[in-house]
């Protein structure tokens, strides 16, 4: 079986790899451009953990420039794709716009002609829960209000997933996006909240907490989340009826206060953080938190780590990685 896994030095990315390639019969060709949009370093570590294996291979590549992405894609001739290559970050999107519109839209629409040229059994790609805005209800629902992301980010996200179901409508593709939630565990990307409280903690810095902390997040361990994208990749959506297009939620079902978030921190750090609390930002939502209803019936995805477990985890790599 050879799957492409695009944004392979990624949080997510690189340990889609690091469970793939624990299967023999698994080929992977890992693809990233290893941008500087955060600490390179980071994703080359990542990266050398899947030093040594035969059965995974890495080319840094920028899948949005024109061409490169489609030559590798018919040399490799993947059977499955996971595209999970973005840039990324809700608050980043405000004054760098023109970054996701070159990852996030570019380079979504070379995925989708390199799928069209030369089809895989199934692709799975990334949109987010930022797709929601204000007025979706909560629990958020895969059929719920779309139409109103409240960021640019997620106005992108949107746009993969209209995007996607007009190339599954006209070209017959097998096309999954999975709306992601909060991400947190080991190997973290040093821009979102568990790293940046973390170390704000061990160095005794304050922590902005917009919403005056009172904004709830669904976090989900980033072993659960390697479960679900790897079930739902291998159960592609039925050809009848057509399009062969579909798209879940990805998330925990069960958001927890940003300061409850912090306290939690604390604990397991052993020191007292230090808060600003601030007003909400424009671009973030209150709350989000996910409806597993469809994937769980669709491939019988269930989260299955606590917050404190996954937290511990975390705290533990985090130590061993920056040694704070």
């Amino acid at each position: 079986m050879k799957v492409l896994v695009t944004g392979a030095a990624g949080f997510i990315g690189y340990h889609i790899c690091q469970r793939l390639t624990a299967k023999a019969e698994c080929e992977v060709l890992g693809i990233d451009n290893l941008n500087d949009y955060y600490d390179v370093a980071l994703k080359r570590a990542r990266l050398a953990q899947l030093d040594g294996r035969d059965n995974f291979r890495f080319v840094q590549c920028d899948f949005a420039e024109p061409g490169k992405l489609a030559g590798l894609w018919k040399h490799f001739k993947p059977d499955y794709v996971v595209h999970l290559g973005a840039q990324a970050n809700v608050r980043y999107s405000v004054t760098h716009p023109e970054a996701y519109v070159q990852s996030n839209l570019v380079g979504f629409f070379n995925v989708l002609e390199a799928a069209r040229a030369h089809p895989p059994k199934h692709t799975v790609f990334a949109s987010s829960s930022s797709v929601y805005g204000s007025s979706a209800d909560i629990p958020f629902a895969e059929d719920g209000d779309t139409s109103h992301p409240l960021s640019f980010y997620g106005a992108t996200k949107k746009a993969n997933e209209t995007m996607a179901h007009s190339y599954a409508h006209l070209h017959g593709l097998a096309l999954t996006g999975l709306r992601f939630f909060n991400v947190y565990g080991p190997w973290g990307r040093p821009d979102t909240a568990p790293t940046l409280f973390a170390k704000a903690i061990f160095a005794g810095e304050t922590i902005d907490l917009f919403a005056e902390g009172k904004a709830r997040r669904d976090f989900t361990y980033i072993d659960d989340i390697t479960d679900g994208v790897l079930k739902v990749l291998l159960y592609p959506p039925r050809e009848i009826p057509v399009p062969p297009f579909r798209v879940f939620n990805i998330g925990h079902h069960r958001p927890v206060e940003t300061l409850l978030f912090v306290r939690m921190l604390e604990q397991l750090i052993g020191r007292e953080a230090k808060l600003n609390l601030l007003l909400p930002q424009p671009a973030d939502v209150p709350e989000t938190c996910a409806s597993l209803d469809r994937i769980n019936a669709a491939v019988g995805y269930t989260p299955r780590v606590p917050l404190e477990d996954g937290l511990r985890r975390f705290v533990d790599w985090f130590k061993d990685y920056y040694q704070p």
